[in-house]
């Protein structure tokens, strides 16, 4: 059995985000725990005792207070569910919560060369001992099995896949210490359990909907998909920021070109958007974006769902 918990929802920042006055983050204020979101993330499990995660937002402290799933077990001193993180890009609201995870735990870091070689160029992330928190490379296109803490097999199967997508926007104009050339940067995850073959996938960040794409998911009982901004200029149109979805590496939901329209001839059980920026629209329920968004079949979790295949 295939359980997945929705740690997080939200986008850099998370909604509300903590010094922003868009109309989705003072409706997130004013209306509470029905509105917000904390930052992207999803925990997964084969057995309901060992979990991975898939990225580490910033959130991570709060997420894994917030989720009973994830708490010590009754009478341990020191014990965590998590064995494993699954980074699928290095961006900030991806790896921060690794330093929230500094406090003896053994548990695996799985990422790209490229994710690990940015990891090790900056010595905070030193923080995590080697000697408890080991670090494995993944390759493309090279399905691996997470292991327990004491090596035991888990029976889950992780596919990484190449996405289009960019570099952590911190490294702008900056020399990336994994190199500049080839695929890495941002990952899509397959998920499996071995033993009934259900599976799940998992993209949070992915500037263009291609067909190749299309391909690896069409037919998925569930799919979580990059769903940062409704249209690609949003944020410029907003006031928010001067940059496109695209130029940070996000596809929008809406137009032709968008994930909605794109994915719609595909046939997926299961839709779900996450990584939603507070400027988004569809974050609010009574919007028109919103109807739209549901009437294709997509939904919006809230922090905490859980979801059995």
């Amino acid at each position: 059995m295939l359980r997945v918990v929705v740690l997080g929802a939200g986008a850099g920042g998370g909604v509300p985000q903590w010094n922003c006055g868009c109309e989705g983050c003072r409706a997130a204020r004013h209306r509470g725990q029905e509105l917000q979101r904390t930052q992207a993330s999803v925990a997964f499990s084969g057995d309901g005792e060992h979990w991975f995660l898939i990225n580490a937002s910033p959130d991570l402290r709060q997420q894994l207070n917030a989720t009973p799933q994830l708490h010590p077990k009754a009478g341990a001193l020191r014990h965590t569910p998590v064995a494993g993180v699954i980074l699928t890009n290095s961006e900030v609201d991806a790896v921060a919560g690794l330093l929230s995870m500094r406090e003896g735990s053994s548990f695996t870091v799985y990422a790209h060369e490229k994710v690990l070689a940015i990891l090790a160029s900056n010595s905070i992330f030193n923080v995590l001992n080697e000697k408890n928190v080991k670090r494995q490379p993944i390759g493309i296109g090279e399905p691996f099995e997470p292991r327990l803490p004491d090596g035991a097999r888990s029976g889950l199967e992780v596919l990484p896949f190449a996405v289009p997508g960019k570099s952590a926007w911190y490294l702008e104009g900056k020399v990336h210490p994994g190199g500049e050339s080839g695929d890495g940067d941002t990952l899509g995850l397959k998920i499996t359990d071995k033993a009934s073959g259900k599976c799940f996938y998992f993209i949070a960040a992915c500037a263009e909907v291609t067909d190749a794409l299309k391909a690896e998911i069409n037919g998925a009982t569930l799919v979580f998909f990059d769903g940062t901004v409704w249209r690609d200029d949003e944020m410029i149109k907003a006031g928010l920021g001067h940059k496109t979805g695209k130029s940070m590496g996000h596809v929008a939901m809406s137009g032709h070109d968008g994930a909605i329209a794109r994915l719609a001839d595909l046939k997926i059980d299961k839709k779900i958007f996450l990584h939603i920026n507070n400027s988004n629209p569809a974050l609010l329920p009574d919007t028109p974006e919103r109807k739209t968004l549901e009437a294709a079949g997509w939904q919006i979790p809230a922090d905490g769902t859980e979801i059995v295949l």
